[in-house]
């Protein structure tokens, strides 16, 4: 098993459990929060279901309909995830809203406040284990993934605070918490709806990244200058393209010895994937 995929392993075991002990309390205590709450938990098992084929895809090596690999697919399924958190916090916030008109409180119990403890404390367990190593790959899935378990915990906390202040008798708190939940879900499927559309996108790489090949570049004895830069995302790598100036007066097997070693030392750089330069005689 590969390194990206225990994380959604994890997630996808954890969930399933995790959303069916959330489901049953909320619907046994007539609780809107914990209930909604528990489908938010249901669907990081969907998510994390489509994140973990995703990743499965994305590590395909290139084949003749692919020539550039498979990466791209890993922004799409980090992109389908985004969008399905958007989804899931209009439902969320639809029924909290139903909950505050009909004016419905819930008699609540301290099994209610340990469920949602319990859940808070897991779920930053799983959100800080699937970031390690997103950060660690650089994949795109995993801190998808990693962020959806945050926008769990922030919910249940939301959840938490709801649940004091029903009981503290003040009638709204339940259906208050589903409203904070699903906002706190919304602008998460935000975030990652923009960001892979941006990826899968082609956009320019930072412009830390393209100086840092600038230097290493013209940091080779033999090179004269470097012009029409292009640094891009593919997926979650990066790709570069680039026109390097060296003297007319080289051998073929210089220029040939110089193109390899550029290619070396930039696919040595974080992120980056493949470089291709192209020599020009000055």
């Amino acid at each position: 098993m590969r390194e990206e995929e225990k994380p959604l392993i994890f997630s996808i075991v954890g969930n399933i459990a995790l959303s069916l002990a959330k489901v049953y309390i909320g619907y046994l205590y007539n609780s809107i929060s914990i209930l909604s709450d528990g489908v938010h938990s249901l669907s990081d098992v969907i998510t994390s279901v489509i994140g973990y084929f995703g990743v499965k895809i994305s590590n395909k090596p290139p084949d003749d309909d692919h020539p550039l690999g498979h990466r791209r697919f890993e922004n799409i399924f980090a992109l389908i995830i985004g969008i399905a958190l958007i989804f899931v916090s209009f439902e969320l916030l639809k029924d909290s809203f139903f909950r505050f008109i009909s004016r419905e409180t819930i008699e609540v119990n301290f099994i209610m406040f340990g469920v949602v403890i319990f859940s808070i404390i897991f779920k930053e367990v799983m959100t800080q284990y699937s970031l390690i190593i997103g950060r660690k790959l650089n994949n795109k899935i995993l801190i998808a993934d990693a962020y959806h378990h945050r926008s769990d915990v922030l919910s249940s906390i939301a959840v938490l605070i709801g649940l004091i202040l029903e009981k503290l008798n003040i009638y709204f708190g339940d259906a208050l918490a589903g409203v904070v939940v699903s906002l706190m879900i919304l602008k998460t499927g935000i975030d990652i709806t923009k960001e892979n559309i941006l990826l899968l996108s082609g956009v320019r790489a930072s412009e830390d990244l393209i100086n840092e090949v600038r230097e290493v570049i013209l940091s080779h004895e033999k090179v004269l200058g470097v012009h029409d830069i292009k640094v891009y995302h593919l997926g979650s790598k990066v790709h570069v393209d680039v026109h390097v100036e060296v003297p007319c007066n080289i051998s073929a097997k210089e220029m040939h010895d110089i193109e390899t070693e550029l290619k070396n030392r930039l696919e040595k750089l974080d992120n980056i994937e493949v470089a291709h330069i192209h020599i020009d005689l000055v």
